[in-house]
């Protein structure tokens, strides 16, 4: 991909996130190689060049991962992502230019810069409204029974008690979330499933592992939900202490939590009937999908769900063995035991700042 930037334009090769400078004469260079070139090639190509020269510049390239040479093995970052095809380049480089963010945990200095550019931009309206439209009044909600109870009651939790939370209550949010309701045959296609969230053609790309923090009669560790059997299969990684921080940097309130919930997607799922950029919206759409379920499904159940997206990508992704291209974690929620006579606890008071928002 080549782009400007402040500094001028540059190079990106979005698969491995490597950049380096966008001249013209590197443009050239690069457009020589739409096959296996030699030096000597590429020297009869660009006239009055020192070969020494041109081949520094090629070498450089290779560093960078913008040329393979015939007799190294292709990068496996670049192999991976050229099977997505006529994702490429759109939703390749958003997707591999969004991962491993850097996240600080130092709230009070993260409050001291959202007031400053409250006073330099203030902050847009939350609403919209059209000035002089008619406007039509509408009959209150119906807020009687439990839909509307569970509805309302929906909040993100950052305060959790000690006690454990139930296996049952586990497998309850699991299998309204991500659960198969049924699967039905399409004649000459195959058979797709059909669960509690809508999904792009049926494909549900996403998938559910578990990490068990505090869970009755479910040892500490990682587990994937298999979707159609109902079942947590166990993957053998050891938990760490700080697994929580490292999963959520900057968010160590939700170490108190029982459950963190990750859900990845495999894209081919999507890829395979949609073989169109927009299709990755659809994808992040219905990881939205799910984790809503997911934390109203806790609410109901009495837990204090959460989600997150402020997520520490490669370190997830290699705890879970999926390789961020074929398989990518895109979203993280989870639940723990309510605290005692709290309605809803937001943020504990040792990390609780003023530029802090809840939901």
């Amino acid at each position: 991909m080549s782009h400007w930037t402040a500094g001028g334009p540059i190079l990106e090769n979005y698969a491995t996130g490597r950049r380096g400078p966008g001249a013209p004469f590197v443009h050239g260079l690069l457009a020589i190689f739409d096959d296996w070139r030699s030096i000597e090639d590429l020297a009869g190509a660009v006239p009055g060049q020192p070969r020494r020269a041109l081949s520094r510049i090629v070498n450089a390239l290779v560093r960078l991962t913008f040329l393979q040479r015939s007799d190294q093995p292709p990068n496996p970052a670049d192999t991976a992502l050229t099977a997505w095809g006529g994702w490429n380049p759109a939703a390749g480089f958003f997707h591999r230019s969004t991962r491993d963010v850097k996240y600080s945990d130092d709230l009070a200095a993260s409050g001291d810069r959202m007031r400053k550019l409250a006073r330099r931009v203030p902050m847009p309206p939350a609403v919209k409204h059209y000035d002089g439209a008619p406007a039509v009044d509408l009959p209150a909600p119906a807020m009687d029974g439990e839909f509307a109870r569970v509805v309302n009651a929906r909040r993100t939790w950052r305060q959790f008690a000690k006690r454990p939370s139930s296996l049952a209550a586990l497998g309850t949010v699991l299998g309204l979330t991500f659960g198969v309701q049924r699967w039905v045959e399409l004649p000459e296609i195959g058979t797709v499933a059909l669960k509690s969230s809508p999904s792009g053609g049926a494909r549900h790309p996403v998938e559910c592992y578990v990490l068990s923090l505090r869970v009755e009669g479910l040892q500490r560790g990682l587990y994937h939900y298999r979707a159609d059997l109902h079942v947590l299969e166990r993957l053998g990684k050891r938990s760490r202490d700080r697994q929580v921080e490292d999963y959520l940097p900057g968010q160590a309130w939700y170490g108190g939590a029982s459950v963190l919930v990750l859900l990845t997607a495999v894209f081919a799922r999507t890829q395979w009937r949609y073989p169109f950029a927009r299709a990755y919206r659809v994808v992040l759409a219905e990881a939205g999908h799910l984790c809503q379920t997911f934390c109203l499904a806790a609410t109901w159940q009495g837990l204090a769900p959460f989600c997150t997206m402020a997520l520490a990508d490669s370190v997830i992704e290699r705890d879970l063995g999926v390789d961020g291209v074929t398989e990518a974690v895109l979203y993280a929620a989870g639940f723990g035991t309510r605290p005692p006579g709290v309605k809803w606890a937001p943020w504990p008071a040792r990390t609780r700042h003023p530029g802090a928002v809840d939901s």
